[in-house]
């Protein structure tokens, strides 16, 4: 695989690709939609499809939900992803264009993220691990409102938070779900982590905080059986949990790629400044 080497002036994790050769081995993943399946048909005709183990480069053909599939297939693998959009919003996507695809990728910036992972244990004792690269969050079950208590490296700072639930983003994801809960938008070198309640009703005026990305936060639901709560990594669920400990998981790293001018710092900025 190329090299990529860190670039100061962009800040935010960027970086550069440096192969004066342009990629061959690439392989393409496509979502279920009707736009996706005809672009996979049409660009493996065009450019070959290698298995994900042989490639240089995963192309994605599809929307944001689909792109976080793919970087969760490929969290193991030294491979970059670079995304095509055949969704709606297409966030973490670049402009779908079939033309000159090995050039537009050696022009490609990318961005390195690392997921949170979340260790839940539920009612019966049963421990559950999963890995989350937009955010960890906990959401009530029931009726009810749920009741959890929020440490931080092991010190208590907020003794009971009554609210729908609760969740902790990474940067990249911190204009999904966290924006959508009135959350602050984190840019990629900022090195912190918003937490942010959901639908908060004591404290009234609470609207959460920003963590240093080193910090293990652990929650605690109060009034389990009353107050049924449910943790979410991504695409893993877990209910009825009687706590959940969440910290970023360095040792995983997946490498997103985009086209000049578009990477996700540049989003995430933009997208503060957007009506």
């Amino acid at each position: 695989m190329s090299d990529m080497s860190d670039d100061d002036e962009q800040g935010g994790g960027v970086r550069f690709w440096t192969s004066d050769v342009p990629p061959t081995r690439l392989a393409f993943t496509a979502s279920s939609s009707g736009t996706a399946q005809q672009e996979l048909h049409r660009l493996t005709k065009r450019y070959g499809n290698v298995p994900l183990e042989e490639a240089e480069i995963v192309i994605c053909l599809g929307g944001d939900g689909f792109m976080l599939e793919t970087l969760r297939q490929v969290l193991r693998y030294s491979v970059p992803v670079y995304g095509m959009n055949c969704g709606s919003v297409g966030f973490m996507m670049n402009p779908l264009d079939e033309d000159d695809l090995p050039a537009r990728l050696m022009a490609t910036q990318s961005v390195e993220l690392h997921p949170l992972h979340m260790t839940a244990c539920d009612k019966s004792g049963k421990t559950w691990e999963a890995d989350a690269l937009n955010d960890v969050f906990l959401f009530r079950q029931t009726r009810q409102a749920a009741k959890i208590r929020i440490d931080v490296d092991g010190h208590v700072r907020m003794p009971e938070l009554i609210s729908d639930g609760v969740l902790l983003a990474t940067p990249a994801g911190s204009t999904a779900y966290n924006l959508s809960a009135q959350g602050p938008i984190v840019p990629l070198s900022g090195n912190v982590f918003p937490l942010t309640p959901i639908s908060p009703f004591r404290p009234r005026r609470w609207r959460g905080a920003l963590l240093p990305s080193t910090s293990e936060v652990r929650f605690t639901i109060m009034e389990t059986d009353k107050r049924p709560v449910a943790a979410v990594a991504d695409f893993t669920e877990v209910r009825d949990v009687v706590s959940v400990t969440v910290k970023e998981n360095r040792s995983l790293s997946v490498v997103v790629l985009f086209d000049p001018g578009q990477t996700l710092t540049e989003r995430i900025i933009a997208e503060q400044f957007s009506s």
